[in-house]
């Protein structure tokens, strides 16, 4: 039997064709999030290179420069060593997220919900295993893509002189074709070549 809540399924699916387009389930600009946990490491060792990997080459003077600033004033007191810290992980996140074309609106909680999909990108990861991630993705894809199919096939033989059937046919076929090219883009290299995938932009 298919999974079909909405958090699991249809929640991965919507993640796999929008891989550089989360900035409505934004990630890294969470208090538990990898850029600020680069960040708190940088801070801790006293190396910022934890924290450039996530910036592009040419923001990386904006980091060093807030990075010695924070760490000058993180010797001042348990209040100043806060204020330095947010202060560090609000520039890091603010320019890795325009460095990938994404908005800032400010650190979010360590406890902020994000994006199923991203939850299970995380877990597969910390599991070091992509079985389940691949099993679910897989689940998920047959069921909707099943129901998109079987969607325009019942809708297929409608008389030519029903106006309204003609009509719910087309719009199932424009759904199910548009659907089916999405999924096409996100799956499929450019090129239809052998290479590997793209990495994409992680908010």
């Amino acid at each position: 039997m298919y999974n079909t809540k909405p958090s699991r399924t249809l929640g991965i699916i919507l993640a796999s064709l929008m891989l550089v387009s989360t900035n409505a389930f934004a990630h890294c600009d969470t208090m538990s999030g990898p850029v600020v946990l680069a960040g708190q490491k940088a801070l801790e060792q006293g190396d910022v290179r934890h924290a450039l990997v996530w910036v592009q080459p040419a923001n990386e003077a904006e980091i060093r420069a807030a990075f010695t600033q924070a760490m000058a004033v993180r010797s001042r007191g348990e209040d100043a060593r806060a204020l330095a810290d947010r202060y560090f992980f609000e520039t890091l996140v603010r320019v890795h997220r325009a460095g990938e074309g994404a908005p800032y609106t400010g650190l979010k909680r360590a406890d902020t919900q994000v994006e199923p999909g991203i939850a299970e990108a995380e877990h597969a990861l910390e599991m070091h295993s992509s079985a389940e991630l691949k099993q679910r993705l897989t689940a998920a894809l047959d069921h909707q893509l099943e129901q998109a199919y079987q969607r325009v096939h019942r809708a297929k033989g409608f008389a030519p002189t029903d106006v309204e059937a003609g009509r719910r046919f087309v719009e199932a076929y424009v759904q199910y074709i548009h659907y089916v090219e999405r999924l096409h883009q996100a799956i499929v290299p450019s090129g239809h070549g052998h290479a590997e995938p793209e990495a994409p932009h992680v908010h």
